[in-house]
């Protein structure tokens, strides 16, 4: 076995016996892991660290296939990584970035505020500052601003549900809100009060008006098409968030699709993005058919 696919496997059995539930170590472990995967090659990090809020010195990193045009104007993804809103940094997500712009989206990665640091809304700020650097620069590196979607794990996916559904966030910053066609949540958090956890607890409880900080508070019939995933065995955010927002949604006449994957837990919805755990499930499949249908 050459030595590059014994250490990929050996990678693969520890992210797999340690979980990924603490979300950065074992991202960190999966973006190696791709990186030294046949088909490494196929997608490149074209910007690394670019600043865009200065307000906070946030930054970001952008992706796209090894060769792209620069100006071919492909569809834009902006990949907003879990971490209980607490852990996560941008460079450990490239098993992510490297999955969707293998399949043709430019895809952008940016860090977020995380607590203790900040509490609500602050991280949903950040992310909104984050569709405003893409609004104005994305052009300049090969992908469409007019096809603009979203898409995250876990906490991220919650950053992804609030910027689509409530709309106060872009409009706020001078960003119509209808710049956002579409988004997948993968394993996200929508609909969980009373806080019961430490996550949650640690993340919100400040907040005066609960209700404000739950998605599910903003469904609407004019809100861009969502996908909402989830994984049957997922301990950590119930499926009950992504069933319950997918029903609310679909009450109301709203564009969304519901999918369930059979024994997969909260972490392997993000893992089946990497190659080495790509055929536990589609999710990589079925994001990508999804976003192509509605950013056409």
């Amino acid at each position: 076995m050459p030595m590059r696919m014994l250490f990929a496997a050996v990678i693969a059995i520890l992210v797999g016996i340690f979980g990924f539930t603490q979300m950065t170590a074992p991202a960190r472990q999966l973006d190696i892991l791709d990186g030294l995967w046949p088909g490494d090659d196929a997608a490149e990090r074209i910007v690394e660290g670019a600043v865009f809020d200065p307000a906070t010195g946030l930054t970001l990193d952008v992706w796209r296939a090894k060769g792209a045009v620069a100006n071919a104007k492909r569809p834009v993804l902006i990949f907003y990584y879990g971490g209980g809103w607490a852990n996560g940094e941008r460079w450990h997500y490239g098993f992510a970035a490297r999955a969707f712009a293998e399949r043709g989206f430019v895809v952008v990665v940016p860090d977020y505020r995380k607590v203790p640091g900040v509490r609500f809304p602050a991280f949903v700020q950040d992310g909104a500052q984050a569709v405003r650097w893409v609004r104005d620069n994305i052009a300049d590196h090969g992908g469409d601003p007019g096809r603009i979607a979203l898409a995250g794990h876990s906490a991220g996916a919650y950053i992804t549900a609030m910027l689509a559904l409530d709309t106060r966030y872009l409009a706020n910053i001078g960003i119509d809100p209808k710049i956002i066609r579409a988004g997948v949540g993968l394993s996200g958090p929508y609909d969980f009060l009373p806080f019961d956890s430490k996550r949650s607890i640690d993340a919100m409880h400040s907040w005066p008006r609960p209700l404000e900080t739950q998605p599910v508070s903003y469904v609407r019939r004019d809100a861009p098409p969502l996908l909402l995933v989830t994984g049957t065995d997922d301990g950590t955010v119930k499926p009950r968030n992504a069933i319950i927002l997918s029903q609310r949604l679909t009450a109301i006449g709203a564009p969304v699709a519901f999918r369930a994957y059979e024994e997969l837990s909260h972490e392997d919805t993000a893992k089946a993005l990497s190659r080495v755990f790509r055929n536990t499930a589609p999710v990589l499949d079925d994001s990508v058919t999804f976003l192509e249908t509605h950013l056409k």
